[in-house]
């Protein structure tokens, strides 16, 4: 019996999601959007591709959530993009409104789904899913962590030169100008970042510019494109949660995930370390932090605290 996934929002992001995930053969896939007609062409349009390709699933387009039943796994990409100018905060109000009727689609069609949710602003956003869902808390985490490490990752190797497949780092914390890059934690090569900066090969100064381009990201492609924001690293980094949970592969990544208490923080998501395996989130990774990141990490707890505040203000029932 071939996996179900299903992809709400058949925009950018769930466009391409779809093709990786057909390319993978991790599971038949849904594409749900509200324009039936964009999700059954890009469905009709990728599975055009399957001869080529050689891959073996189903795909399809709906705009009912009847068809999404019984899904294993629900990527969620909803919600309008940032545009030039636009902060992530900026799009709060409307999103909110988007994620609570996406709520009320897959609450009766798919309870025991593993969710993952892509919509910005993304911490509070997966906060008010699970709330409007009631979905247990480790089966439903919010895609960041992995594309801000991955940028960070990628500017690095720009920088110095060396392969992506060298360099091991993490960001955590709320996704947005407050998340944090763990320098402490971040190899070349097996050596300790701060060993570089020691040695000459990057300054002080050039590894904040990166950790700032980092932060910015989103923002950078968004300015470029004009029309629509970043939706091929989104969706890569969306596709190892799922893969991850789907084969049981217990992957360390850096996602949204609910915390209960680890690193002293009570009820709130934002972005840890976890483990994914077959029944979602199936453990927090405690990492020890130096003073610096831990302060920083507190601030961008904060800032998520202060955005779901604004959310509860927007939306009562939160």
């Amino acid at each position: 019996m071939r996996k179900k996934i299903s992809l709400i929002g058949a925009g950018q992001i769930g466009g391409t999601l779809a093709h990786l995930i057909a390319l993978k053969e991790l599971g038949d896939v849904v594409l749900f959007d509200v324009a039936a007609g964009i999700a059954k062409g890009k469905a009709l349009d990728i599975a055009q591709s399957s001869p080529v390709n050689g891959f073996n699933v189903n795909l399809s387009g709906t705009d009912n959530y009847e068809d999404t039943k019984n899904s294993d796994v629900i990527i969620i990409t909803a919600g309008v993009p940032r545009k030039p100018g636009m902060t992530r905060d900026d799009l709060l109000g409307i999103n909110l409104k988007i994620i609570k009727q996406v709520a009320e689609g897959i609450k009766k069609t798919s309870p025991n789904a593993f969710v993952v949710c892509i919509t910005n602003p993304l911490d509070v956003i997966v906060m008010a899913l699970q709330k409007y869902t009631n979905f247990n808390k480790n089966k439903v985490i919010g895609m960041a962590g992995i594309l801000d490490s991955s940028r960070f990752i990628y500017f690095l190797s720009q920088e110095l030169n060396v392969s992506v497949k060298k360099i091991q780092s993490l960001v955590l914390g709320g996704h947005g100008d407050s998340m944090v890059a763990m320098l402490n934690h971040t190899l070349i090569d097996g050596k300790k970042i701060s060993k570089l900066v020691e040695e000459g090969l990057i300054s002080k100064e050039r590894l904040d510019d990166l950790v700032n381009r980092t932060k910015k990201g989103g923002a950078e492609i968004v300015k470029y494109l004009e029309k629509g924001s970043a939706f091929y690293a989104p969706a890569a980094s969306g596709v190892e949660m799922a893969e991850s949970y789907l084969k049981d592969l217990k992957k360390q990544l850096p996602c949204a995930a609910y915390i209960d208490g680890q690193y002293g923080i009570k009820d709130i998501y934002a972005g840890v370390p976890v483990i994914i395996g077959k029944n979602g989130v199936e453990k927090i990774i405690e990492l020890k932090l130096s003073s610096e990141e831990e302060s920083n990490f507190k601030k961008s707890i904060k800032a998520v605290k202060e955005l779901f505040d604004a959310a509860k203000k927007i939306d009562p029932s939160l």
